[in-house]
């Protein structure tokens, strides 16, 4: 799997659904993760940091509302978007889904088909890369479809590595990033990849984005990471 495809972390008590959600979403381009439980959950959210999560609401032990509430009160976990799956079709059951922080409610049974495009709209929200948007940030442009980036008009050229270390920074202006996640982001977490390469490729970004003139955008914050302004 490859580091450039965003990931999903699906959450089912039940096997057939999880290993159907599963299957659907790796055919649509998805690195999943699975969860069969509410605490298992809670685990992977930390040790995967996935960019979207669908979560079953009935399970045993720690429930899926409560699971979607406590991500949505961490300030590391509350900008992941949480697509909740329920039985329950009463408006009031999706009313108190949705202001528990729910991103989106779709009740079972529910076609595959569209929650695979109610999946993807959330992922143009957090990954805009990945659908081929075009992401600008002061003067850098970033052509996610051609896989061309230009600065005050001028183009520049970078090498694959650099080019995905851009769209992650430019995904989210002023997030500070650690090495270990630009490493799972950028590398992947198959690949085994020393945290000095990032600096190293850090530095080929910086060279690359400044061959023509200006300011360096990238920001080193000492002992946290790096960020773009």
């Amino acid at each position: 799997m490859s580091a450039d495809q965003p990931s999903v972390l699906v959450v089912e008590d039940e096997l057939a659904q999880r290993e159907v959600l599963a299957y659907n979403l790796e055919a649509e381009g998805f690195r999943v993760s699975k969860a069969a439980s509410g605490d298992e959950a809670m685990l992977l959210v930390d040790e995967e940091s996935p960019d979207i999560i669908v979560l079953d609401w009935m399970m045993p032990n720690l429930s899926g509302i409560e699971v979607c509430r406590r991500l949505k009160t961490r300030p590391d976990t509350r900008s992941i978007p949480i697509i909740m799956l329920s039985a329950r079709s009463e408006e009031v059951d999706k009313v108190r889904g949705l202001e528990t922080g729910a991103d989106d409610y779709v009740v079972k049974p529910y076609s595959i088909v569209e929650l695979m495009a109610r999946v993807r709209t959330q992922l143009r929200r957090v990954r805009p890369a990945t659908v081929g948007i075009r992401l600008e940030f002061d003067d850098i442009v970033l052509d996610s479809e051609t896989h061309k980036v230009s600065r005050g008009s001028m183009p520049l050229k970078l090498g694959p590595t650099e080019f995905r270390l851009l769209s992650t920074f430019m995904e989210k202006p002023g997030r500070v990033w650690s090495r270990e996640q630009l490493l799972d982001r950028v590398w992947g977490r198959d690949i085994y990849v020393d945290t000095r390469t990032v600096d190293v490729h850090i530095g080929r970004l910086r060279k690359a984005l400044t061959q023509h003139g200006g300011e360096d955008p990238v920001r080193t914050v000492r002992g946290a990471g790096y960020a773009l302004g």
